[in-house]
């Protein structure tokens, strides 16, 4: 669901902003205000309204190539920069700007093209409606862009401005070259189309989401009169959109249609790229259950396809990360995969044929491929083999032999790496649970500093640092947790504890990076106010523990995770210093849901609890991420997997305090829950806390004085009921 709580940041680019000296950007998906430039050692960003280009090898060398006044369209003010494409020759910069959010991010906007050598500023689609062009891109050869507007394809020559649609049947319902809201929010599927590598074609998904039902949520508060706001929602147990592929002919406008085999409606196409040629297509499609993940090759002179790889599993397949390119090598003869198909996530080669070769072995997990270097022969990864907490760079040898651990064995903690196109250099951030992020630019495969803010240095010094731990439960389940103690700390007292959760496998909260530790909501310092803070992951959290421990979980979210959690706070409440009459606990969205089911299904434990977004009936819920995880409910068996684990179940049993909190506006997890919640928990007259946000999303962040409130409340309602201090 990407049930996931959002954390202040985005955490995956930001690293790469910091080291510009920039904020992060909420920017088309897939970009931000940094590129590299072809040579590799190069790359660009914007500065005080120009764009510059940089050197890695030397941090004085500046070279500007667009100025403020060069971006400034007549009669106009300079456009802010939000996102640039730069063709390879140089000849051509592609802008956006003007942004507005689109769900999740800001993938709508306006999009400008400067001609270099002409010395122009253009706008592209400059009739079509402001702010409504969406991933513009320019062809390989330069000479035109590509771009969606209003559900539909378009195309624009550069030269001359003029515009042609090359779809026109594009409606809300039947959507060309993007996707509904559940291919965006589940598979992270934005950008719908890929130009050929020939420049005379545009392959592009169609999204026929006509007999999905709309969940209407209602705005009261915008208008004298309420109105609904419809969303196209599938909830689980509820058929997909229809799904298919298309290349356009840029010239003719003329579409051919790919011959995927199966039921349009009962399948997922996630991904699809170019096979390295301007004749085929290769794409990744998944069954309802997404536990068959099918590999095809298409023709697209006739539309035919050919499986090169099939995939089974008992509980589910991960979709191809990342959702944009496909890591072709050996000219294109084969490609880089992840398959948990052993256990452990690993890197096989795949040729066109299907054969597999395993690279990485042994009971590890590869958690991302960080880069190819082909030129060199390796293939740089992500992992941690012995600690899931933490985050470090690898290589292996193309061909196959031992793994390397390229990140220096003192910076302890999480490392990430942008590695430029050539395999020389990367953008390096290092953090760990006390020491905040550290950028630097890197010689590889040596790891030696070349400049940036600083050589990565842990903060050894820190106060109060957070720390780890493990816990192992009468069930045999060891756990990692990390817990902050109260700044004046006396062993002989005992303190109240507040566990945050998150729990299900959309994302882990144990991690060693800066951050962890923190409660973002908090107003003030919990440690200071004398309470402990503690995070545990369960079974089911996706840690680097190996495919048993992350697939656990399977048709058991609410009682797998829920019992993990509640029997890793009974060992947490055997130390002498934690005081179990004392004991909060708290999460956002999948969070939330956890925290009702342990108030719920362990009152015996959790005395206060604050959860927010959550879901509180699992049916209730998007049927790509619930059906994932739990299986599709075709029947009353399969109905009552995802009731078993639902907290509105078991919500008789309150006996704690809850505060309850949700927005009204929320697409991901409709307030429905919240007011089913409320139904279950007045039939049995069980008292509790409610805060609703009128028309704010799932994030609650809209509107003045949002944040700022929702921390003042949670901040109270914990100090009253989970009052702090040594006792």
């Amino acid at each position: 669901m990407n049930l996931r709580i959002y954390r202040l940041g985005l955490f995956s680019l930001a690293f790469l902003f910091l080291l510009c000296g920039l904020s992060v950007v909420h920017a088309q998906p897939g970009g931000g205000s940094m590129h590299w430039a072809s040579d590799g050692y190069e790359y660009y960003r914007v500065e005080n309204g120009n764009l510059v280009e940089l050197d890695t090898r030397d941090s004085a060398k500046k070279t500007v190539v667009l100025t403020a006044d060069m971006l400034t369209p007549p009669g106009k003010k300079a456009i802010p920069v939000e996102n640039f494409q730069i063709t390879d020759d140089g000849k051509m910069i592609l802008l956006y700007t003007n942004s507005k959010r689109v769900w999740r991010q800001n993938t709508r906007g306006d999009y400008w093209v400067y001609d270099v050598a002409a010395k122009t500023l253009k706008q592209l689609g400059a009739g079509r409606p402001a702010s409504s062009l969406m991933f513009a891109k320019l062809s390989p050869d330069g000479s035109k862009a590509g771009y969606v507007s209003e559900h539909n394809l378009y195309v624009e020559d550069l030269a001359t401005g003029i515009e042609k649609p090359l779809t026109t049947d594009g409606s809300r319902k039947l959507i060309n070259g993007t996707f509904d809201w559940v291919y965006e929010e589940e598979f992270d599927c934005r950008d719908g189309f890929r130009w050929s590598p020939d420049s005379r074609a545009i392959a592009y998904w169609q999204i026929d989401a006509s007999k999905i039902k709309n969940y209407l949520m209602l705005n009261t508060t915008d208008s004298t009169y309420s109105f609904v706001v419809p969303v196209e929602y599938p909830a689980a147990g509820e058929d997909p959109s229809a799904c298919k592929l298309g290349v356009v002919d840029v010239s003719t406008a003329k579409t051919r249609w790919i011959n995927v085999p199966g039921d349009p409606v009962q399948h997922y196409i996630p991904r699809m790229e170019w096979a390295g040629n301007s004749n085929e297509l290769i794409l990744q499609q998944f069954n309802r259950a997404q536990n068959d993940s099918k590999l095809f090759v298409a023709n697209v002179s006739n539309g035919t396809t050919a499986l090169i790889h099939d995939e089974k599993d008992n509980a589910w397949i991960d979709v191809k990360e990342p959702a944009t390119g496909w890591d072709w090598i050996n000219k294109g003869k084969e490609f880089v995969w992840i398959s948990e198909k052993d256990g452990w996530r690993h890197i096989y080669k795949i040729d066109r044929d299907g054969k597999e070769t395993l690279l990485t072995k042994g009971s590890y997990d590869v958690i991302e491929v960080a880069s190819i270097d082909e030129a060199s022969g390796f293939i740089y990864f992500i992992a941690s083999p012995d600690n899931a907490t933490q985050k470090y760079l690898y290589r292996i040898r193309i061909k196959g032999g031992k793994e390397e651990r390229v990140t220096p064995a003192d910076e302890a903690g999480t490392n990430a790496y942008e590695i430029s196109p050539n395999g020389k250099v990367a953008l390096h951030t290092f953090s760990n649970i006390y020491t905040p992020d550290i950028n630097e630019v890197i010689n590889l495969p040596d790891h030696q500093h070349i400049s940036g803010n600083m050589k990565v240095k842990p903060a050894l010094d820190a106060k109060n640092k957070p720390t780890f731990f493990k816990v192992t439960t009468v069930d045999g389940v060891e756990m990692d947790g990390w817990m902050v103690k109260p700044t004046h700390f006396d062993s002989t007292k005992k303190y109240p504890v507040v566990f945050y959760v998150y729990s299900e496998p959309a994302g882990a909260t144990v991690t060693d990076e800066f951050g962890s530790g923190r409660n973002f909501l908090y107003k003030g310092s919990m440690a200071a106010d004398g309470y402990i803070y503690i995070s545990l992951d369960n079974r089911g959290t996706p840690a680097p523990k190996g495919s048993a421990w992350r697939k656990a979980i399977y048709k058991n979210i609410g009682l797998v995770n829920i019992e993990d959690q509640a029997m890793g706070a009974k060992e947490v409440l055997k130390w002498p210093f934690v005081d179990s009459s004392r004991v909060a606990v708290w999460g956002w969205s999948g969070g939330g849901s956890c925290t009702l089911n342990l108030m719920f299904q362990h009152p015996e434990i959790y005395k206060t609890g604050i959860a927010i977004a959550a879901v509180g009936w699992q049916l209730t819920y998007d049927n790509i991420y619930q059906e994932r995880y739990m299986g599709v409910p075709t029947d009353d068996a399969g109905r009552q997997v995802f009731i078993k684990g639902s907290p509105i179940t078991y919500a008789k049993n309150l006996r704690g305090n809850l505060l309850y909190i949700h927005g009204t506006g929320d697409d991901n997890v409709h307030y429905k829950n919240a007011e089913m919640l409320i139904n279950e928990l007045v039939k049995y007259n069980r008292q509790f806390s409610l805060m609703s946000y009128p028309n704010r999303s799932h994030g609650i962040f809209e509107g003045p004085g949002t944040r700022e409130h929702l921390s003042t409340l949670y901040t109270n309602y914990l100090r009253e009921h989970c009052p702090p201090g040594g006792r």
